[in-house]
């Protein structure tokens, strides 16, 4: 009798593989859709939502796709729920899902694909925020997911034609939702440059063909930014100015990283780098995933040197192309210690879960108040819809003649999306951001501006805004009321006809 040659260790049957696949993103899946409907549009998800609900080819702060993703949502169910607006980036993250066990497996089997996979979803800045909230970053790790899994099938393929132009549309979608998604070009050029085995490529026209596609999809936000005076570009350019010398600053956006994705996670994906950039490009496909990691990673560090300011998350798109090779390092560690990824996982998940669960009780009892006074960090996840009753009621909302105003691009953001877009709100102040194309101001010269916002000063309103009416009157403040919060008030002031705006 024959007897079945034995798997080698660490290996795992495709379809168990699968199986697992399918339970995590569905389960996640399901775990984000009822976050998504307990906590509240954030500060930047309610700019998005409420600025984006004109279409264009750009936008101020970002190109146009996760403006796109979440407008499209609320058009096609006739609402902007934050369940309803945040469905198209929980559905994409579980597609990145998808993606990251298969960067996996092809470098290394499908158990190694699925341990990505569940390092990917216990990575709280990747398996929760980009995973979930209205933001660029979720279509931007999709995007560069599927870009580089199209280049790992088409660097052996002597053809290559389809997966080189499906990493071209992918990088192409990738630089529709983020700049930055031009540094993990740039590591794409440099693998190639780099790369013995696969540095002929430069001389055939699959790659240049990729790069053309890419560029002619992210036409229409030079476009834009051409018909606008390039000022999405040049607000994202201007925070990599130079300021002043932080030597400490490229350690703080590395510990800020750490921070983000878990330390022993991160701590994890720095071991499988060394391991991959120590293997060098005779081990082309880890080399390849370094050499798309790199760049954001090295780069946002680097900035930090002199920049004013780089935000923890920014570098994510690098760490990114990491987890498959952490994937590696957790297989190799389970044949030395069978139980301890498995444990280290769990002990993870249980811990995220708590955080979780504390956070929705913040948000439903503000048990924080108890041991800090005056800490609210929960008014960020509520969404301010009473106020609308409130104006209702006293014949604010629809005054004739008069249009509502935020004094700052994030509390108009906030009331924006509390108002509906009936009717619209615009910011009242030079940084407008993306409110200063949706019109701004200078379209309401001789009407009467009611100006809404918490913390807001009589003294300071007329200080900056008196030259631009002919009076100011302060009205009695609006209250949010919430549960288990004291009420917040919401300072009124109603500018008669807008004279001029700068």
């Amino acid at each position: 009798m024959a007897v079945p040659a034995a798997r080698p260790v660490g290996s795992m049957p495709q379809s168990e593989a699968a199986r697992l696949l399918v339970l995590l993103i569905a389960g996640t899946a399901v775990l984000r859709l009822l976050a998504a409907a307990v906590f509240g549009l954030g500060i930047d998800e309610s700019y998005m939502v409420a600025a984006g609900r004109t279409l264009q080819l750009g936008y101020f702060d970002h190109p146009p796709l996760a403006w796109w993703l979440a407008r499209g949502a609320a058009l096609l169910a006739g609402s902007e729920q934050p369940g309803v607006v945040r469905l198209p980036f929980v559905a994409l993250f579980g597609l990145s899902t998808f993606l990251i066990y298969r960067l996996g497996a092809l470098v290394d089997g499908p158990r190694a694909g699925l341990w990505a996979a569940v390092a990917l979803n216990l990575a709280p800045v990747l398996g929760f925020t980009t995973a979930s909230w209205v933001l660029p970053d979720g279509p931007l790790v999709c995007a560069l997911l599927g870009a580089g899994y199209c280049l790992l099938r088409a660097l052996p393929d002597a053809r290559g034609w389809q997966w080189w132009l499906g990493a071209g549309g992918c990088i192409g979608l990738a630089l529709l939702a983020k700049y930055s998604a031009v540094l993990t070009l740039g590591g794409a050029a440099a693998y190639l440059l780099s790369s013995p085995a696969h540095r002929s490529w430069l001389a055939r026209p699959q790659p240049w063909v990729a790069a053309g596609v890419a560029a002619a999809m992210f036409a229409p936000v030079l476009a834009w930014n051409a018909a606008n005076g390039w000022a999405s570009f040049a607000f994202q350019g201007g925070r990599a100015a130079a300021y002043r010398l932080n030597p400490t600053g490229p350690l703080a956006v590395l510990a800020g990283a750490a921070l983000f994705l878990l330390p022993w996670i991160w701590a994890g994906l720095l071991v499988a780098l060394g391991r991959g950039l120590r293997a060098g490009p005779a081990a082309w496909r880890s080399w390849l995933l370094c050499c798309l990691a790199l760049p954001p990673i090295v780069g946002f560090a680097v900035v930090a040197l002199w920049s004013r300011q780089v935000l923890f998350h920014w570098s994510m798109p690098g760490y990114l192309f990491l987890f498959p090779l952490l994937g590696v390092e957790l297989v190799r560690l389970g044949q030395a210690r069978p139980a301890l990824p498995g444990r280290a996982a769990i002990g993870t998940a249980a811990l995220l879960l708590v955080a979780l669960l504390a956070s929705a009780a913040e948000l439903r009892w503000n048990w924080l108040r108890a041991f800090a006074p005056g800490f609210d960090p929960g008014l960020q996840a509520l969404d301010w819809t009473p106020l609308r009753g409130e104006l209702d009621r006293r014949g604010l909302l629809h005054r004739p003649n008069t249009v509502i105003a935020g004094p700052s691009w994030s509390i108009t953001g906030k009331l924006g999306y509390a108002l509906g877009g009936d009717p619209p709100v615009i910011c009242l102040n030079t940084d407008a951001r993306q409110f200063a194309y949706g019109p701004g101001p200078e379209a309401h010269l001789g009407q009467d501006v009611l100006l809404l916002g918490p913390r807001l000063e009589a003294v300071r309103v007329r200080e900056v805004y008196g030259k631009l009416f002919d009076g100011i009157d302060t009205l009695a403040p609006a209250a949010l009321r919430f549960p288990a919060r004291p009420e917040t008030p919401i300072a009124l002031f109603l500018g008669h006809r807008l004279r001029a705006w700068p």
